[in-house]
């Protein structure tokens, strides 16, 4: 445990010694301080044209404003995360370091947590910026807090297993763009898996949108806990790690 903090708090320092770190949480800031904005805008708009119209049914704050963001920041993470995991194993193949890694008495299982875990308290102080976004709604409204927090589980869970993902395709390569790319064309089409599904009703479109990570995050969305959503970004999560840990098997044997 104590070298999976070690190793946690060491890649922490390495994303905040480089403008990886900077960069992500400028660029998340901006993006969902502007959506968060229109939000805000089209609510108000919407809640003086309703009563000027007579109708008693006030706009929810949570289906008008917090629902939407939630979905859009999912969407920015789809952008964001393969820049927090390209360089985990990748630069330390592209400087030579890996085998000192590797050959180190440091069990593979520590490297691989410390590496993720640190990428998902970065992912995880992302979403902690738009907080106080979502904190602001409530000096001039009142918002359901059970389906903010709901949403935001729902965000760690689906940014857990992207985040193992890239992690595992960071280990593929010492090119840091490679893996980047690579690691958002990949999210990318877990993404849109459950598009694709819409148009057929078989049972290979079924399998395709379960498949699909936006296909689970949708209860998170609507404030629902669903134990099968939660099992399946568990098992994603899993799954990523898993192959992380036989990929840096494979490294080990050949150094």
């Amino acid at each position: 445990m104590s070298n999976t903090i070690t190793i946690w708090r060491k890649e922490l320092q390495s994303y905040f010694r480089s403008p990886i770190a900077y960069g992500v949480l400028a660029f998340f800031s901006l993006i969902t301080g502007y959506f968060f904005y229109v939000g805000v805008v089209y609510f108000v708009r919407a809640s003086v044209q309703s009563s000027m119209m007579g109708q008693s049914q006030p706009m929810s704050v949570n289906e008008s404003v917090v629902r939407p963001l939630l979905g859009n920041i999912s969407v920015i993470g789809l952008f964001l995360i393969p820049m927090i995991t390209m360089r985990l194993f990748a630069e330390e193949k592209r400087s030579g370091t890996i085998e000192l890694l590797i050959t180190s008495p440091v069990k593979d299982l520590a490297i691989i947590m410390g590496k993720w875990l640190a990428a998902l308290t970065l992912y995880a102080s992302m979403l902690g910026l738009s907080l106080f976004s979502m904190a602001t709604l409530f000096f001039y409204g009142k918002p359901d807090l059970r389906p903010i927090m709901t949403g935001y589980l729902g965000l760690l869970l689906l940014g857990g297993s992207l985040l193992a993902i890239g992690t595992f395709i960071s280990t593929c390569t010492k090119n840091q763009i490679v893996a980047g790319v690579a690691g958002f064309s990949v999210c990318l089409l877990l993404w849109v898996l459950d598009w694709m599904s819409s148009f057929q009703d078989s049972v290979a479109g079924k399998i395709l949108s379960y498949i699909s990570v936006l296909q689970h995050f949708d209860s998170f969305a609507k404030g629902v806990i669903d134990s099968r959503d939660v099992v399946y970004y568990l098992s994603a999560i899993f799954i990523g790690l898993f192959l992380t840990a036989r990929s840096l098997e494979s490294l080990r044997w050949r150094a």
